[in-house]
């Protein structure tokens, strides 16, 4: 079974995804991490050298390479979803969990992080509601299940889609 966790910058995709891969005792794989191993530079560099467009393109080959992968949980780029391709892709051939978190929830994570290029604007936190207003729909439409992040710890947090992914009828997790 192949998992894919999907939601805005901040919401604890691969912290979340690295702890559920070891529950299940199955691979995890972080989209942005293949892609920079990929690239050979850091996604903002890229970013800056050949725009959003082109980095959406790397993003959509790795997450075809990666949604073919028999079993594992897969950490997707925060911005993944806005192609047709990759929610198709993700809801297709894996069990899509969004991580939902507000912008503030996200704000007070992420204020002092300046490795996301997306954020490094006057107003992170207007970005963060502009980047929510414009994703959610998306991950709505791409996820199987929602997940309230809140103040939930991460063990919490792989509990409740563990739980979901059982009563959905999938085998037994560890």
């Amino acid at each position: 079974m192949m998992i894919s966790l999907v939601g805005l910058p901040g919401s604890g995709k691969s912290t979340v995804g690295r702890q559920l891969a070891r529950r299940m005792h199955i691979p995890f794989f972080d989209s942005d991490h293949l892609i920079e191993q990929r690239l050979g530079c850091s996604i903002k560099a890229f970013f800056e050298r050949e725009g959003e467009a082109s980095f959406r393109d790397v993003e959509a080959t790795v997450i075809d390479q990666l949604t073919s992968e028999s079993s594992g949980v897969l950490s997707t780029g925060g911005g993944a979803v806005l192609r047709e391709e990759n929610r198709r892709h993700l809801a297709g051939r894996t069990r899509v969990v969004y991580l939902n978190s507000t912008p503030t929830e996200l704000f007070r994570r992420l204020r002092h992080d300046m490795d996301r290029p997306l954020l490094q604007v006057a107003d992170p936190l207007a970005r963060l509601r502009d980047l929510y207003a414009q994703r959610d729909p998306l991950y709505r439409e791409t996820a199987e299940f929602v997940i309230e992040t809140g103040r939930p710890s991460v063990a919490t947090l792989v509990n409740m889609i563990v739980m979901q992914i059982e009563l959905a009828g999938d085998r037994p997790l560890a």
